[in-house]
């Protein structure tokens, strides 16, 4: 989640925005957009992808399956 976090607000800051901004363009609350970035919060993909779409990216999650 840490890695995520740096890469949102890596991005964030490539475009100029505050999180304040990131907060308005994405409807989440600038509070958990800082706990995200900081690696402190564990959202749902849901709230990710709200975070990082306007951001120009996408959260994807892959399963791997292991057999015993």
């Amino acid at each position: 989640m840490e890695e995520i976090g740096k890469q949102i607000a890596e991005r964030r800051k490539k475009k100029g925005l505050s999180q304040q901004d990131l907060a308005e363009m994405s409807g989440i609350s600038p509070r958990t957009i800082n706990s995200v970035e900081q690696g402190k919060a564990n959202p749902s993909i849901n709230v990710l992808n709200k975070m990082v779409k306007p951001l120009g990216f996408v959260v994807t999650l892959s399963e791997r399956v292991r057999h015993e």
